[in-house]
């Protein structure tokens, strides 16, 4: 009777009806949220760390059922680096009208040194050096929306040797703990029997438990079932993963897996591997929790140790900005005048260098010079006076031969007048 008389509420009084009851409409704001958010999209850094040979580039390619390392583009192992780099891939994903724009960030070149001594500060400078730019960006007096760069999980892969952790391992979940979610993986677990992967995990934790590492901890939830369900997760940390791309035929069903003599390892059955509940614990589940956790944690530590002035002894910290932003950008300006004045009193100096090497240059052509006209001015002396000499020597021989044949001379003159009277 009660539904019949709200029916009829409703064809008299129409969308009053509601008003009548007191029903205000603040009840749609999650939907003006999830339409404001499909529309922006979303964004998510995934940093995939471990030596080559792991299969990092396969289980990504699993992941997220796309070809982010190709033969045009080849993953991480498959690039010989003489030392740690960080390497970017930016893909934009869609799934049922929603937009996720997805960096994965690797590292080749990690572990595969033969010292690998500081190794993982190349990582440890590309996500301080994400934070910075986000920092940067929320200290600006004119704020624009900006892409959130960075690293909101970590996932390392652990080498299945079934002893435990190694020294490396150890150290850099150490170094990184504090900066970015760390999601352990036993990488290949194939390679494992179901009690040698579980007793290797045992080891693992409590290694890792003993080393006081923090990796990634799943949310507690008010409701019991997501309880159970948060509880089976935790129970499979570190996850056990198995990567393929390739299709296998298994039972008469068609499957991602691998195959071998003794049988087919499927990827998406939890009986075989974890692979399944990572993928839902890092894209259907936690994905935002992930990127809470580093907003909320891990870059506020970042930001509280950039902008905290003192210690806890008093004493100022590198790096912090002590003073208020107005001191702050004064003494920026002045370092920066200061910085003009070096590099103009450099230009000057080099300026100054230049000109003189070049009035020494030009001094040593004129010395050249000088010197090659006074040898060319003595050349043509010597010539002058070889040539006067030969000319006194030549009037002296014209004067002797006019004197030897002086007598021949005017008889052939006095020929010459008598030819001309006609007497001959």
């Amino acid at each position: 009777m009660d539904s019949e008389k709200e029916k009829e509420r409703e064809r008299k009084y129409g969308d009053s009806a509601k008003e009548l009851d007191g029903y205000v409409g603040f009840a749609n704001l999650p939907n003006q949220v999830y339409r404001k958010s499909v529309k922006k999209g979303f964004e998510f850094t995934l940093m995939v760390v471990g030596e080559s040979g792991l299969g990092k580039s396969t289980l990504i390619n699993s992941l997220f059922l796309t070809e982010l390392y190709s033969g045009e583009y080849p993953g991480p192992s498959h690039r010989i680096q003489k030392t740690v780099k960080v390497d970017q891939t930016q893909v934009v994903l869609k799934e049922n009208g929603v937009q996720l724009r997805l960096t994965i960030v690797d590292t080749p070149g990690f572990g595969d040194a033969v010292d690998n001594s500081n190794c993982w500060q190349p990582v440890i400078d590309f996500i301080d050096s994400k934070y910075e730019e986000y920092l940067n960006h929320e200290s600006k007096v004119v704020r624009t929306a900006a892409p959130d760069t960075r690293v909101h999980c970590c996932l390392y892969f652990i080498a299945p040797t079934g002893h435990g952790l190694k020294p490396l391992d150890v150290e850099f979940m150490r170094r990184l703990h504090d900066k970015v979610n760390i999601i352990p993986l036993i990488a290949k677990a194939d390679t494992l029997t179901p009690d040698e992967c579980r007793e290797f995990k045992k080891t693992i934790l409590n290694e890792i438990a003993q080393h006081k590492i923090k990796i990634y901890e799943f949310p507690e939830c008010d409701e019991e079932e997501e309880n159970k369900i948060l509880k089976k997760l935790r129970d499979r940390v570190p996850f056990a993963v198995v990567g393929s791309n390739t299709v296998v035929e298994s039972g008469g069903k068609k499957l991602r897996g691998r195959q071998y003599p003794w049988g087919t390892v499927e990827v998406e059955n939890l009986e075989h591997n974890d692979f399944l509940a990572l993928r839902n614990m890092l894209i259907r589940t936690h994905m935002q929790d992930l990127k809470d956790v580093t907003n909320n944690v891990h870059y506020e530590n970042y930001r509280y140790n950039k902008l905290a002035p003192a210690t806890s002894d008093g004493k100022i910290k590198p790096g912090s900005l002590a003073k208020d932003p107005l001191t702050q950008m004064a003494e920026e300006k002045r370092e920066h005048e200061a910085k003009l004045k070096k590099m103009e009193a450099e230009m000057e100096q080099v300026f100054e260098i230049k000109v003189k090497e070049k009035q020494q240059k030009l001094k040593d052509s004129e010395a050249d010079l000088q010197k090659r006209a006074e040898q060319m001015k003595r050349s043509l002396e010597q010539q002058q006076r070889e040539l006067d000499d030969k000319w006194k020597e030549f009037e002296q021989d014209k004067q002797n031969w006019e004197e030897s044949h002086k007598n021949s001379l005017e008889n052939m003159k006095d020929a010459q007048k008598k030819n001309k009277k006609g007497i001959f």
